[in-house]
């Protein structure tokens, strides 16, 4: 690299408005963890009293933690797209996952099945 190449990125904005978002991004990172542990006790005590995971608060640590994931992206440059305010929020999908697994196998077609024997008992009378 020569000089004339690392004057030209040491006075590129782009890196310098990089950094000064990375640095945003960290402290929320620091208050999403806070969250995010409030949000596993909160969790955990609503399991021992009711016998049940909360729906919500496992749909929204989805989202949070999903978003945790768009951030900690955004600070090691895997990723240039900056996280919430600047995209929407992640949508908290768990239970959708959990549903798609039970759909996502399909009833076998009984009559198809049946026209495809029928028609192989025809061909071999």
């Amino acid at each position: 690299m020569d000089n004339e190449q690392l004057k030209s990125n040491l006075t590129s904005s782009k890196h310098w408005f990089r950094l000064v978002f990375m640095l945003i991004f960290a402290a929320v990172l620091q208050v999403a963890s806070i969250v995010m542990w409030v949000l596993v006790i909160a969790q955990f005590f609503f399991s021992l009293i009711t016998g049940e995971d909360n729906q919500y608060l496992r749909r929204f640590g989805h989202s949070l933690s999903t978003y945790i994931y768009d951030v900690l992206k955004f600070l090691c440059y895997s990723s240039d797209e900056k996280p919430f305010p600047f995209a929407d929020w992640p949508k908290g999908s768990a239970e959708k996952h959990a549903g798609a697994d039970e759909k996502s196998v399909e009833p076998v077609n009984t009559d198809a099945a049946t026209d495809v024997i029928t028609d192989d008992t025809k061909g071999d009378k």
